[in-house]
């Protein structure tokens, strides 16, 4: 399943909205049967506790909400989030397929952030 994730930069402890877009093989916009998302940094670590988050009714376009503790920085560098959507969908070639995709995002380091 195609996804379309917009993405910009984060800024550290501020509020950031990843935009996710579903489509079918054919290009129609298409909801999926089950989504989850967890984020973690380059290591893989679980930021914030955000591992398997259930996302309820999904539809063919979310939006995922990051703020606070999931944008927050452990040292003075940018650094990268890693966003994995799983979950499954239907179409004409079957049903209960599976959708995993992920994506990266820099976060922007506030010097006077503590």
């Amino acid at each position: 399943m195609p996804v379309q994730i917009t993405t910009d930069k984060a800024v550290e402890q501020s509020t950031f909205v990843i935009q996710c877009d579903f489509t079918d093989e054919d290009g129609n916009a298409v909801a999926p049967v089950t989504l989850t998302w967890t984020l973690t940094d380059s290591d893989g670590t679980v930021i914030n506790s955000r591992t398997a988050v259930a996302v309820s009714s999904p539809t063919s376009t979310e939006y995922i909400v990051l703020s606070g503790d999931d944008l927050a920085l452990t040292g003075t560098a940018q650094e990268a989030r890693y966003l994995l959507l799983e979950g499954t969908y239907d179409s004409t070639y079957g049903t209960g397929l599976p959708i995993r995709e992920s994506v990266e995002f820099a976060i922007e380091n506030l010097v006077a952030v503590t």
